[in-house]
């Protein structure tokens, strides 16, 4: 029996798995982003702070801590996102093999609401800032 007459038989697919991969490998891709967005929010203020330093100018930066916590929620963030991509892989490894795949759009639902939100908060804080 041919290789190609053999994936016929099956359900689980090599192009199938492969897909799968893919998409996991970008959901792995996006948490980093995500987590490099939120250090470089963390560690913002203190890159102001060595500016002013090295220009011998009195630098002020807003002392409420907002950076901080967007900059950690947005590294907590990554971090689930990759975490809930595995899991969203296994499942649907397991779906394809099984022959009886469901899509599902809660990752990139849970990921874009939380973004916006962050997204508001860091308005809120640049306006704050910036007055």
């Amino acid at each position: 029996m041919s290789l190609e007459e053999n994936n016929n038989l099956s359900p689980f697919k090599p192009n199938d798995h492969l897909a799968n991969e893919r998409t996991y490998l970008a959901w792995v891709r996006t948490g980093i982003g995500i987590m490099a967005f939120g250090f470089v929010v963390v560690k913002f203020s203190l890159f102001v702070k060595q500016i002013g330093f090295v220009l011998q100018t009195k630098v002020s930066t807003p002392s409420h801590r907002y950076s901080s916590m967007i900059g950690i929620i947005l590294v907590a963030m990554g971090t689930l996102a990759i975490l809930f991509a595995f899991l969203q892989y296994r499942k649907t490894e397991q779906q394809l093999k099984s022959g009886h795949y469901k899509p599902t759009t809660l990752l990139t639902t849970l990921l874009t609401g939380v973004i916006f939100l962050i997204s508001i908060l860091l308005i809120a804080y640049l306006l704050e800032s910036s007055l």
